[in-house]
This record gives structure tokens, sequence and C-alpha cells, in this order.
């Protein structure tokens, strides 16, 4: 098809006609909030470096979930920040934890909530890192036990679904045989398949309180560089019995997300990660960008690339822009 008897201004001359052959839809239900959960009443802790971002005290927290889910937006992902840490990690799988009473509370007060709970251990470690350490080596299987534990607890507390992000070799099988054993077959994983060692992470590691006290997370999160080692995690994550697959960050690996939809048959997730959030927050407070424009273009790209869910920090403001 050549001009000029092939014009494709013609069906892009009236908003009508935009909306009648549009190949890629945004819609609320397409979004996870996540929402940081601390100790305390009253808490309302501004993230500096993630405007309009908080660490709640679950009563901060049941509210912010019942706007989410007031504008449709089905799900949020919680992230624990403890009041003590210490080199296992036992506030991760306490069952007074801060993740478990906040998801107790949000399945009282929000019931029809999805609740999905991050699985990890670097918020809960004094060391910072998602694993047991031996020496200043990450010990992968030692690790596993823990993280199940910790996907048991928060099953136990309510979570409708648990999303295991510490990247350890061979936890998807461990939290699911787990599960399995205690009555949870239809608890549900959305495992982190593909994370990348990002520098787009600065952010929530002030908000998490989560950075690595020595090293980096190199020997466990994923090289940038590499395409098909994502497909091998992805695949191995799958077989392992991952019912959600996700890549992480999104927009700069928008070709890995095209790349895992194109090879398997699962949900894919992708998350809008916190430094993608802040760069977006900070051009438009200096006036560069239209905010409200830039957020929704980038998260229709993510979802053009092939994400069927999008966690991202603009998700209120998403739908809000969305169902207006």
């Amino acid at each position: 098809m050549l001009f000029p008897d092939y014009r494709p201004r013609r069906l892009r001359q009236n908003e009508g006609f935009r909306r009648m052959i549009r190949e890629t839809r945004l819609s609320v239900d397409d979004l996870i909030l996540p929402l940081f959960a601390v100790e305390g009443k009253g808490v309302k802790n501004p993230i500096p470096s993630m405007p309009g971002q908080f660490q709640l005290s679950t009563d901060h927290l049941v509210k912010t979930a019942g706007e989410a889910f007031e504008l449709g937006i089905p799900a949020v992902m919680l992230f624990g920040i403890p009041d003590k840490k210490d080199p296992l990690a036992t506030r991760a799988y306490a069952k007074d934890g801060i993740v478990q009473k906040a998801t107790a509370e949000l399945k009282k007060k929000v019931p029809d909530l999805i609740v999905i709970t991050d699985v990890c251990l670097c918020q809960y470690t004094d060391h910072g890192h998602c694993g047991i350490v031996e020496g200043r080596v990450i010990d992968n299987d030692a690790t596993l036990d823990l993280l199940a534990r910790t996907a048991l607890s928060h099953a136990k507390a309510g979570a409708d679904m648990v999303a295991p992000s510490d990247m350890m070799d061979g936890r998807v099988s461990e939290i699911r045989n787990l599960l399995d054993e205690h009555n949870f077959s239809n608890t549900p994983i959305m495992s982190y398949a593909a994370k990348y060692c990002s520098a787009y992470y600065g952010p929530f590691r002030e908000a998490a309180d989560s950075a690595p006290k020595f090293g980096d997370r190199r020997t466990y999160q994923m090289d940038p560089a590499n395409s098909l080692e994502a497909i091998r995690e992805v695949t191995m994550d799958v077989e392992e019995g991952a019912d959600i697959i996700m890549v992480k960050p999104a927009l700069p690996y928008l070709d890995i997300i095209y790349r895992v939809r194109e090879e398997i048959d699962l949900p894919v997730a992708a998350y809008h990660v916190s430094g993608e959030y802040a760069m977006i927050k900070a051009a438009e407070k200096m006036g560069w960008v239209d905010g409200k424009k830039v957020m929704m273009e980038t998260l229709l790209a993510i979802k053009r690339a092939g994400a069927d869910l999008i966690l991202t920090y603009f998700a209120i403001e998403a739908a809000k822009e969305i169902i207006k």
C-alpha cells in the first residue's frame, strides 16, 4: 500500500476514528499499587525521592488501599519495614511481622482487594542482602527455607498471592511445595522471574531501608546485558510452579517483556520501578515534561510491549486519568 492510494492519516483525523482503531488499551484492571508498611499508628512518612509516596502505618495503609480499590485498582503489593533486623531476617516470617499484620488488617477492612505480598529478606536482614550471608557470600540453598517460611506466614495471615523477589535459584518450587503441604495450594505465586541488577532501584532502597551494607546484588540479580538468560530464568520459574511471572524493571527492559510474552503463555507482569517513577516526577517538577501525559504514555508502552499487569507507584494517579 503506497501513497496516494493509501493515506494512513485518514484514520487519524478525529478522536472517533482514533478510538476505533486503537490497538492497545490501558485498563484500571491492569494496575497493581505497591505500598510500604511500617509499625506504629498514625505514621505517614514521606519518601523524599518518591514524591507522593509514603511509609504507612496500618491505619493509613488501609485508607490508601481503600482509595485504590474504590478507583477500581484490583490489587496492592505489600512491602514491610520491620522494627528490628538481624542476620536471619526473623521478622520476615514472624507471625506478628509488619506484613503479616498489615495483610490481616487489609483483608478485614477491604476484603475484596487482592493483597499480594513481596517475599524477600533484604528489608529484614541487618546486612541488607536478599539471602543468608556466609562470610561475604550469599548462601542460596540456606536461604530457600526462610523464603518459603516467609511466604507461608503471609498466606496464613490472609495474603491472596505471594511474590518472591529475591532471585535465589529454586525458590519458587520451595515455596510452592511448602504452601501445598500446609493446604495453601490455591495461593498463587507471582515470581520476579527476570529481575535485573538495576540502578533504577535507588529510591526504593531508601523507601524500604534495604540497601546492602556491603557489595551489591550482581551475584543473584541479572546482568542488564542479558536477554537469553531472562528466558531461561522465566522458563525455570514456570516449570517450578509460578502462576504469573514478572520482568523488573519495566521501561528499560521493554524488549525483555516482549520476548517473554512471545515465549510463554502465563500472565506477564512488569514492575515500573521507583527510579522510573522518580525521574518522571523530577522532570515534571522542573517543568520539562507534562507529568500526566508522560505517565500515561509510559504505562501504555509497558502494556504495548506485552505486560498483562503493571506494578506502578502511579497506579492511583493513572486510574484517575483512565476513568475520567
